[in-house]
């Protein structure tokens, strides 16, 4: 809940290219409402100016800390709403599905995914936050999954 990465990209049936990618950041130590409520004006706001054709979203399917999956699944749900309430289709990938498109191994690490993403986009310079990195890898792999 601390750090949504998000990412926009075009893709002409050939190759992809990144648009605009940042992060949404709340404040720990602030009530969860009002964190869930910036997630959602935030991915409004997004969605609003940029108008996407359809959204690639982490799937949670199993998650190893107790303490975070449900805050994690609140925002999620957020995250959900905005774009069911602005009608856009919705697709979900697991971190394993998305290492398997992006590296063709599913157990790939994380500096792996970040080459594959780079080679993908034809550049050397990715965004320093690992969200922001997942969600262009998510979104990379949308275009290659989806025909």
């Amino acid at each position: 809940m601390a750090i949504v990465g998000y990412s926009l990209v075009e893709f002409d049936g050939e190759n992809c290219m990144l648009l605009s990618s940042g992060s949404i950041q709340t404040q720990k130590g602030v009530r969860e409402s009002s964190r869930l409520l910036e997630i959602y004006n935030d991915m409004t706001t997004i969605v609003e100016k940029y108008s996407p054709d359809a959204a690639a979203i982490e799937k949670l399917f199993f998650f190893r800390n107790r303490t975070t999956v449900m805050p994690v699944a609140h925002a999620r749900g957020v995250i959900l709403t905005v774009l069911e309430a602005h009608g856009i289709p919705i697709y979900e990938y697991t971190p394993m599905e998305v290492k398997q498109v992006l590296t063709g191994y599913g157990r790939a690490d994380k500096k792996e995914v970040e080459q594959m993403v780079k080679l993908s986009l034809k550049t050397e310079n990715l965004p320093k936050l690992d969200d922001t990195v997942d969600s262009i890898a998510i979104a990379i792999c949308h275009t290659r999954s989806f025909r």
